[in-house]
């Protein structure tokens, strides 16, 4: 029996023991330091546990011991308490910081000096008004009596994540860390709206949906970002916590829809990847059908189901992105950067929000920062785009080469600008022969393979500055700047001789070039120049087609009339 006692009373005071946790010894001046490991944590499963209840049955607090306590969504309302110590001879002023602003129900007791205690009842669920000091996150001032131990206890209840983010500073401290926290803030802020007024200025100029989509992804996600940081609560509606907490939900969903949407458009997702593209259809229907519900239902549930909804929609939108990088879209390339580097960083929130990873500075703001480095090159890959539209707006299509509107704006600029430089423009106009039988012998079918083998042998036999176009039907336009008559004609030959080393049909496919060139006064403008080369190309087709025929004017400008 004696033995039997022992035993029992060395494990009582384990007991003991373990219920403890090491005070934090602060002092004058204190810097910000985590309050964590210092806990001791009680789970009430039903919420039901009063303050009396608790300081009577303090034994149920178990110290933490760990770096950070986040316990995700949990419908559990917890407990803390922890002790700081003042071996100095003089009072502390310190502030008791809860870094996340989300939590809906947040109680604060600090003993009073001549007993009692002092009680705060805050949270995103009460009026602003209801926190010690006026700031975005809850910060509890107290004043620690010289070389004296005091215990505070504070409750948390919420339908959102569960983040204990305590930590204690001096005044001094907390001022300087919330004046850059504050400066860095408003460089955020200040980044997102940058970016959405060059977008909606590009948007008044080219007038293409993605930009508004672009728009609409941006703003929702700033604003959402506001309400997680506590920023709009704090000055755009600190009477209205139903509002405040309802918000988040909506522009959450918000911005999954716009963000579908710009992903769907800046991929091209209907032309390229048209099975992604249904199934973000689909998506984007139920995720309009939450944003509106959410409001209207438990909130808990709702915030739950939009952040999964987040991240099934970005993965998706990186699917998306990458079907249309492989079939060859340049805008892909930067929304494919921006995504992934966002898709990480939502990977890291959610498993944060949800308890698996710890909350600390860095899984709470790297999906903050990312999103803002995604909004970047989601609007480089806009520029893309645009150049993207505007090339294919003056590309043939079929031979690859440009097109007869780039040529018609080229040339005159080209003339104009060798004829200030004083360096020659030739120019050669082609003519594959007999074109209509290869089409009526053949079919359309390869009278377009050889529209496309003879463009791509001139892009093959022709390097910068040079400029190859396909006029219409089966003529073909070279701008050849910096080049003399001479030179021009060496080319024309051999695009002749390659032409017919194609061999694609049983007869020989050849090709008849006009040649002239602008040596600085033989032409007035570049409509003459046109008309030489075409006028030589006319010639000759009506000496026997398959040769080079130079212009008049370019051969007696070289003496060779």
């Amino acid at each position: 029996m004696r033995v039997a006692g022992i035993l029992w009373g060395i494990f009582l005071f384990c007991l003991a023991l373990d219920g403890q946790a090491e005070p934090l010894t602060v002092a004058p001046g204190q810097q910000s330091v985590s309050l964590a490991p210092h806990l001791r944590l009680l789970e009430d499963r039903d919420g039901s546990l009063t303050f009396d209840e608790l300081r009577h049955a303090a034994e149920g607090l178990r110290p933490w011991n760990e770096k950070s306590a986040n316990f995700g969504y949990t419908s559990s309302t917890y407990w803390v308490a922890f002790t700081l110590r003042n071996p100095s001879g003089q009072a502390l002023p310190l502030l008791i910081r809860q870094d996340y602003p989300l939590i809906d129900f947040l109680e604060f007791w600090e003993p009073r000096e001549g007993g009692g205690w002092r009680h705060v009842a805050t949270g995103d669920r009460r009026p602003f008004s209801s926190r010690p000091l006026a700031l975005r996150e809850f910060v509890f001032p107290v004043t620690l009596p010289p070389a004296s131990e005091r215990t505070y206890y504070m409750r948390f209840a919420t339908q959102g994540a569960m983040n204990i983010g305590l930590s204690v500073s001096s005044e001094v401290s907390l001022i300087s860390h919330l004046t850059l926290e504050q400066f860095l803030l408003g460089v955020y802020y200040g980044g997102f709206l940058v970016l959405v007024i060059y977008n909606l200025l590009l948007f008044l100029a080219v007038r293409d949906r993605a930009y508004g989509f672009y728009m609409g992804y941006a703003l929702s996600y700033s604003l959402y970002f506001g309400a997680l940081n506590g920023v709009s609560f704090q000055f755009v509606w600190p009477d209205n916590p139903w509002l405040a907490n309802e918000s988040l939900l909506v522009l959450l969903g918000l911005s999954i829809i716009f963000g579908i949407q710009f992903a769907r458009t800046i991929c091209s997702g209907r032309q390229l990847a048209p099975r992604v593209d249904r199934v973000a259809g689909l998506l984007l229907y139920l995720t309009i059908a939450l944003t509106v519900i959410a409001p209207f239902v438990g909130y808990r549930l709702m915030v739950t189901t939009l952040t999964v909804q987040a991240l099934l929609a970005s993965v998706l939108m990186l699917i998306l992105g990458a079907v249309s990088l492989w079939r060859g879209s340049i805008p892909a390339r930067y929304f494919m950067v921006g995504w992934a580097t966002f898709l990480a960083s939502i990977i890291v929130y959610v498993l944060k929000t949800f308890g698996w990873l710890p909350h600390n500075p860095y899984t709470h703001n790297a999906f903050q920062v990312a999103a803002l480095i995604e909004m970047v090159l989601l609007s480089l890959a806009l520029g893309a785009r645009v150049r993207e539209i505007r090339r294919r707006g003056f590309t043939d299509e079929l031979s690859g080469l440009c097109n007869r509107r780039f040529f018609e704006q080229r040339l005159p600029r080209e003339f104009s600008q060798v004829n200030r430089s004083g360096s020659p423009l030739s120019l050669l106009f082609m003519d594959l022969d007999h074109f209509k039988a290869i089409n009526d012998r053949y079919g359309h079918a390869r009278g377009d393979e050889a529209i496309r083998a003879v463009g791509q042998l001139i892009l093959q036999q022709t390097r910068r500055p040079v400029v190859a176009c396909r006029y219409g039907g089966e003529e073909f336009a070279v701008l050849l700047p910096q080049t003399n008559a001479a030179q021009a004609e060496v080319l024309a030959g051999r695009l002749l001789q390659k032409v017919k080393e194609l061999g694609l049909f049983d007869l020989p496919m050849t090709i008849s070039i006009g040649v002239a060139t602008y040596d600085g006064h033989n032409f007035d403008s570049a409509m003459q120049l046109f008309d030489a080369a075409d006028r030589a190309l006319y010639r000759a087709k009506q000496q026997g087609r398959d040769r080079v025929q130079m212009s008049l004017a370019g051969a007696e400008a070289l003496g060779l009339s």
